[in-house]
């Protein structure tokens, strides 16, 4: 006989918040005082309490994780690049958390060097992760960030690839990221604000020296901006960046005379966004300049940056969103997006070719990858759609040849891509808006209103979430499962405005969009409420809360990872990481006509006496991006305005931050969990 569990109920300390005139008052507040012991204290409590509630699933967690870690091939590699000489390989061993980085000389028969070890370099910590490798250009030391924390604070050092010692000397506090001058004693790095974890200060290193030394060689004031420092793919710029969501700035050093000055490139302009790309002597320019929303691209000579230099490439075009070019010795390649799908366009310089890659499908995504080498007709690109594992291409750009490098190995003898199907679909918004979802199932799945619908969303920061195959989806599309990504507005699937659609003053259309969406999945018979689940995580997470508070009979669960859900408060408060840059997404609250909007749909502020959906809650104690308190807050409060029986569980993962457990394994029992809180909702049990 199963025992009633008691849920963790946090004090009520009550805290008075007034801005523009309006109190607000928060009783915990309280909760974000990461190092008390209370605040511990409860969160263990919740964790402990979802332990307990679940003890009768977690027999079927395990077999979910095994299965699913089953279908991966363990002892995989990637696809060898090569850049400057060497051939650079990341692959992962037997029964191993994490990848193992090497390179071959020349040819991929030359012996094999050992760069770094994952798994060896995580030992004893319950978080890491390593970024930012970059090699000096004589190919003679490598720098590298590591994260043993989860907080995205990376501390960066330098290894001697020759003698293979790694460095004393080590920095803190960096994004990771580094680029090395070509003098190969010079690197360039980016260092964070203490408090905020803004990327705004970028240092200079010389190799010898020691880290007291380094000379600050540009300080972003601004603190509705960022900075990062990379080099060009022509390899003779230094770029500094200063970045913010409608304004871009770059500043130019030739890579040769790492102690001259950085030149600006063309000053900020308010609503200007722009990125640069070298090739002989001109910069290349994608750009929103002269209101083309979807952006052109445009150039300028390499010692004439000004704007009023700029000349037109590529004009702009009202139904294509340009995202990104690849250039290359001979030729041009250029990402766009037509009605919401991925197209590769290719262009030799001298003009005799100019083509597309050919795509047929509407569930897919294709991206141009790992494209480091300047001199070489071949074009890398990766291919997958809802029902195609994913592919690594070689095309060849001048005999339009391809090469299937790697497909990704589904290790599940059962596994038939022809047993399932995709489709997109069209859902008609409050306002009129069609909405598409892209929509994956097994074909033996009954579109008779009872199947069971995970419907996924993001929607916030422009940022598109694709068509994509999962292996881990799997578990749920063979039990039954119909998987539908919704493209709100809030990201760029339909292009620019699409985004500028779904952010600020119309920020709710994310909302409705998604809601109206799940309510043409049930009225066309995919599904019901009592099978209709809903899951987002970050921005996506407080699309969950709006709609947990404004629809909930729509659903039966929801799975909201790390949900950014206090908006007023955190937007109010310019010491949390990410809060000032974000003001140009959500709007600054010190403007009473944005206090206002954002307090009509903040989660955590419209909580109502209500039954809610069974609910899901997930966070990271060392959460950068969203910090901890907000969930825990969210939950805390649910529990006592909540009128219903439903399941409400808070689970933190007390070692890591916003990306969850970092070990490919360990990231798989987080997956685990969250499936078999959906399927036992459904009484699916194996």
């Amino acid at each position: 006989m199963k025992t009633t569990i008691e849920a963790p109920i946090a004090r009520k300390i009550p805290k008075e918040l007034e801005k523009h005139n309006d109190i607000r008052i928060d009783n915990y507040f309280w909760l974000n005082q990461r190092d008390d012991q209370n605040v511990l204290d409860y969160l263990n409590a919740e964790n402990e309490f979802y332990q307990q509630e679940t003890a009768h699933t977690k027999d079927f967690e395990k077999s979910l994780f095994e299965e699913m870690k089953s279908r991966i091939k363990e002892d995989d590699s990637s696809v060898p690049y090569k850049y400057n000489g060497y051939w650079y390989i990341v692959r992962y061993e037997k029964g191993k958390d994490y990848p193992i980085y090497t390179r071959k000389k020349e040819t991929l028969d030359a012996t094999e060097e050992l760069l770094f070890d994952g798994n060896l370099m995580a030992e004893g910590h319950g978080y890491f992760r390593l970024v930012g490798l970059s090699v000096s250009p004589d190919n003679t030391m490598m720098a590298f960030g590591v994260d043993t924390i989860g907080r995205r604070q990376y501390t960066l050092q330098i290894k001697n690839l020759i003698t293979n010692e790694v460095f004393s000397d080590t920095i803190e506090n960096t994004t990771g990221s580094s680029t090395w001058a070509n003098d190969n004693s010079t690197l360039f790095y980016t260092k964070k604000d203490e408090l905020t974890l803004r990327s705004n200060k970028i240092y200079k290193h010389k190799i010898g020296d020691i880290k007291e030394k380094d000379t600050l060689i540009f300080t972003e004031e601004d603190d509705t901006f960022g900075a990062a420092v990379f080099k060009s793919k022509s390899r003779k710029y230094i770029i500094i960046a200063c970045y913010s969501t409608l304004t871009n700035e770059f500043h130019i050093l030739n890579a040769n005379t790492p102690d001259a000055d950085f030149t600006l490139f063309q000053p900020r302009i308010r609503g200007l966004e722009y990125s640069i790309s070298h090739f002989e002597d001109h910069f290349y320019i994608l750009t929103n300049h002269n209101n083309a929303t979807n952006f052109k691209l445009m150039k300028t000579p390499e010692h004439h940056t000004r704007l009023e230099h700029w000349v037109e490439v590529m004009a702009h075009r009202d139904n294509v969103l340009l995202e990104d070019i690849d250039i290359f010795k001979g030729y041009l390649v250029i990402s766009e997006r037509t009605n919401g799908l991925n197209q590769i366009r290719i262009k030799r310089w001298d003009g005799q070719d100019d083509y597309y890659l050919p795509f047929d499908n509407e569930t897919y995504t294709a991206n141009t990858g790992n494209n480091v080498d300047f001199d070489t007709e071949t074009l890398r690109y990766s291919y997958n759609s809802l029902t195609n594992p994913s592919s690594v291409i070689d095309f060849n750009m001048k005999t339009k040849q391809k090469d299937i490098k790697k497909e990704q190995a589904v290790l599940d003898p059962n596994f038939d891509k022809i047993n399932y199907t995709s489709e997109r679909i069209w859902a008609t918004a409050q306002d009129g808006t069609k909405i598409p979802m892209s929509l994956v199932r097994r074909r033996d799945t009954k579109l008779d209103g009872n199947a069971p619908v995970l419907q996924y969303a993001y929607g916030s920061y422009g940022s598109t979430i694709d068509p994509y195959f999962s292996t881990i989806r799997l578990s749920l599309l063979d039990r039954g499962f119909i998987y539908v990504i919704t493209h709100v507005r809030g990201g760029e699937y339909l292009g620019r405005q699409w985004y500028e659609n779904g952010k600020l003053l119309n920020k709710k259309h994310s909302f409705t969009d998604f809601i109206d969406c799940s309510k043409h999945l049930i009225a066309e018979n995919y599904t019901s409420p009592k099978h209709l689940y809903a899951m987002g995580g970050s921005a996506g997470g407080l699309l969950m809360g709006v709609i947990a508070n404004e629809a909930p009979e729509l659903y039966n669960g929801i799975i909201a990872a790390v949900p950014f859900v206090d908006v007023v408060t955190t937007m109010l408060d310019d010491t949390i990481p990410l809060t000032t840059g974000e003001y140009d997404e959500w709007g600054n609250p010190n403007d009473e006509t944005y206090y206002n909007y954002i307090k009509s749909y903040s989660p955590y502020d419209n909580i109502k006496a209500q039954s809610y959906p069974n609910l899901m809650i997930t966070a990271g104690l060392h959460d950068s991006q969203v910090q901890y308190w907000e969930p825990a807050k969210w939950v805390a409060k649910l529990r006592t305005y909540k009128q219903d029986t439903n399941k409400l569980y808070l689970v933190t993962n007390m070692e890591a931050g916003h990306g969850g457990a970092s070990g490919r394994f360990e990231a798989l029992k987080e997956d685990a969990q969250e499936f078999a809180f959906l399927l036992d909702l459904e009484g699916i049990t194996c």
